[in-house]
């Protein structure tokens, strides 16, 4: 490298936190760059060259100033095919790189006897390995540096780096959700199993906004990004084989906050897939197999009872933990008891301790009831009480509350959800 600098903190978290195994990159890069797209790639060498054309046509002088890094995985116990897969897009990224004139395209092999990934591992660690590897490779006298990350079968816009770029010229937070739109399928049927699911993921993320969450963001693994900082910070990305994002962007709104990235919106693949035991692919190929009636939504009420509980604590800084349990059970006998059973009575009363001021406690709070608690919340609403329905019943009151006539169809409603959530 032209330049070793690396902080203190980066430095850390390098020695402590960083993926240890056999992973390097390809070829040691040159010089160090402003930011890098990270893309793990699993059995996707008819994919990839695809991607790596849409983020080929961004301006010449952002690309120049980003390392684009492939992290070719696969477990050690895998198909032929899988394997064969992965041996081609090794072999083949020499002449992509040259094709698409990505002068800054390097690859990582973790596929290969030797360098594959651990049993149970997926693209969590794919995604920390590129991720981690980066770091080393970056420009930190100058600026802040960025960190994105992509999918291989994920397609992006000309306006993607500038976008990405000038969201973090200014942003506060250190983290970023990028405005997101999956591909069409290939066929009716595909398409209607991918619309619903998008539709999914988006009245999910209205109903925690309407209910005042922190939280009411996406989180599309394809349509991530923070500083070097942020990631650090956070303690780096997950291992998981699945949920790896939700985690990730959870984590990063606690230690440095995320923000919806407006100006450019991702492509990810509609297609089916059962690599993971949850996710697009996953839903997508549910529903082909058995119907639509797979994927049902929350009611309504479950994102109101979310927002009341939000509101009383808000109101009520003050208060015992016993006094804010009293006001759960008046808003939700299941939510009194899943408080209990998370054990808020000693959490509260540790987070007014450690917090005298009203804005750091509920900073503090939102940490404890996150992302994931508030989903479990919902999940233990709808388990127990308020079962799913289909999106027809579930959609068009959130939309009336947030101030939209709702349209009578699930295209209808994506349609206008995208508009509102979408890039401006």
């Amino acid at each position: 490298m032209s330049d070793s600098y690396i902080p203190s903190n980066i430095a850390a978290y390098l020695n402590k936190r960083a993926a240890a195994g056999p992973w390097k990159i390809s070829s040691a890069p040159s010089c160090t760059f402003s930011g890098a797209i990270v893309i793990p790639s699993l059995a996707e060498a008819a994919t990839l060259p695809q991607t790596l054309q849409t983020l080929s046509q961004n301006p010449a002088d952002q690309l120049d100033r980003f390392l684009i890094l492939v992290v070719v995985n696969q477990r050690a116990e895998v198909s032929d095919q899988e394997t064969a897969d992965s041996r081609e897009t090794l072999d083949s990224l020499p002449l992509w790189k040259e094709r698409y004139r990505l002068n800054n395209l390097f690859w990582v092999d973790a596929a290969s006897k030797g360098a594959a990934l651990p049993a149970k591992q997926g693209v969590g660690l794919a995604r920390k390995i590129g991720l981690d590897l980066a770091l080393q490779h970056l420009n930190y006298r100058d600026t802040d540096p960025l960190l994105i990350c992509l999918d291989a079968d994920t397609l992006v816009q000309p306006d993607y780096l500038p976008a990405i770029t000038r969201h973090f010229a200014s942003a506060e937070a250190g983290g970023a959700s990028i405005g997101y739109r999956h591909r069409r399928a290939a066929d009716p049927a595909g398409q209607c199993a991918i619309d619903r699911y998008e539709l999914f993921l988006r009245s999910y993320v209205l109903g925690l906004q309407l209910a005042g969450s922190p939280y009411a963001f996406h989180t599309v693994g394809s349509a991530m990004a923070c500083r070097a900082s942020a990631y650090t910070a956070s303690g780096g990305m997950n291992r998981r084989l699945a949920g790896e994002d939700f985690y990730f962007l959870q984590q990063l709104h606690k230690t440095s906050g995320v923000a919806t990235l407006s100006g450019t919106t991702v492509h990810p693949s509609p297609r089916s897939s059962h690599r993971v035991p949850f996710g697009t692919g996953r839903a997508v190929g549910d529903m082909l197999a058995d119907g639509e009636q797979r994927l049902l939504f929350y009611q309504p009420v479950v994102f109101s009872i979310v927002g009341e509980w939000l509101a009383c604590v808000a109101d009520n800084p003050d208060a015992d933990a016993a006094s804010l349990l009293k006001e759960a059970a008046g808003i939700s006998p299941v939510l009194q008891q899943f408080l209990e059973q998370a054990g808020f009575s000693n959490s509260w009363d540790n987070l007014r301790k450690n917090n005298r001021e009203s804005t750091k406690l509920t900073a503090a709070f939102h940490c404890w009831f996150d992302a994931f608690r508030t989903m479990r919340l919902i999940h233990e609403l709808s388990d127990r009480i308020y079962p799913r329905i289909p999106p027809e019943g579930a959609v068009a009151p959130l939309l009336e509350r947030a101030g939209h006539a709702a349209p009578d169809t699930v295209g209808g409603q994506l349609e206008l959800l995208r508009r509102v959530q979408g890039p401006a």
